[in-house]
């Protein structure tokens, strides 16, 4: 359908944006790029950092997707 293929093109220009361990962290954390999504235990050990790391690297990702103006207007026309 046309508005999942807009919200999926927003959604990869809004990760382009971010540095790339916040991107591949969200990645892994919701399966994107075609693999099952992970556990924090899971990529903490890709990552070599603390579970709790990977869960703030999210956190802070999330908000910058949030935040994003094109999702932003994705929301209002929805």
């Amino acid at each position: 359908e046309v508005a999942t293929r807009l919200a999926k093109e927003c959604l990869d220009r809004v990760l382009k944006s971010m540095d790339e361990r916040e991107r591949k962290v969200v990645e892994l954390r919701f399966g994107l790029k075609g693999e099952h999504p992970r556990t924090l235990a899971e990529v903490s050990s890709r990552f070599n950092v603390s579970r709790e790391r990977i869960r703030q690297i999210e956190a802070k990702a999330l908000e910058q997707i949030k935040a994003a103006e094109e999702i932003q207007a994705l929301r209002e026309s929805a």
